[in-house]
């Protein structure tokens, strides 16, 4: 069995699902269209240009779900996959997964995002296994506004796939061959501890370290 660990964000996604969780938001009227607007178009400058305070993100991100009840965040979290989600994952991306599936292999998404916003977006995926920021909820199932653990972004990714395995009594070198498909610079961490590191639909920076490096670069959208 090998291992394919998957961004998700511009990888599997042609979008970054947690900031048009923030515009569907500002489209549904829940929040203040400028302001809140405003600050999620900033913190996703920072991501792009590699400078994102994760922590800073977060508590901003689980916050705004800590307003709402459970049941509103349920049924904006079906319109949200149904409206913006569900047409987006394409038959490219679709098709990788389940490359990975029919080998056998053991497949994972590690993402930065939320749980809350990515789990329904595994299931759509049809991927079992979803290692993601996890959000602190109350006795009534609706989130606090606070993160459990550390961000699973950057060299978090790090952390969180290596608990993920030792909780499956494994490590990546258990596997002859370890895969990590990733769109970002910030996924560099975990891409160089794998054996096999792909950059898929790469941003500038990530192209070019992949260039100088030798790993193979796929585009996944460009012909969707």
């Amino acid at each position: 069995m090998n291992l394919a660990l998957f961004d998700l964000d511009h990888t599997l996604l042609p979008l970054d699902s947690d900031h048009e969780w923030g515009e569907f938001l500002v489209r549904t009227g829940a929040v203040d269209p400028v302001g809140f607007a405003r600050q999620n178009d900033a913190f996703y400058a920072q991501y792009e240009a590699g400078t994102l305070d994760p922590v800073e993100y977060l508590e901003f991100a689980l916050g705004t779900l800590a307003r709402f009840s459970k049941q509103q965040l349920d049924d904006w979290q079906l319109a949200y996959m149904r409206e913006v989600i569900e047409p987006k994952i394409l038959p490219a991306a679709r098709d990788l997964v389940k490359q990975h599936q029919d080998a056998g292999d053991l497949v994972a998404i590690v993402t930065a995002t939320n749980r809350f916003v990515t789990a329904p977006i595994a299931r759509a995926l049809e991927v079992e296994h979803l290692l993601a920021a996890e959000p602190e909820y109350d006795d009534q199932g609706c989130p606090t506004g606070k993160l459990i653990g550390i961000p699973s972004s950057g060299a978090g990714k790090i952390a969180h796939t290596n608990a993920w395995l030792a909780a499956r009594g494994q490590t990546l070198q258990d596997f002859e061959r370890s895969y990590f498909y990733s769109d970002s610079q910030n996924d560099i961490p975990l891409m160089s501890l794998v054996t096999h590191p792909v950059a898929t639909n790469p941003n500038a920076l990530l192209a070019a370290h992949a260039q100088a490096h030798g790993w193979p670069i796929i585009r996944l959208f460009e012909q969707q």
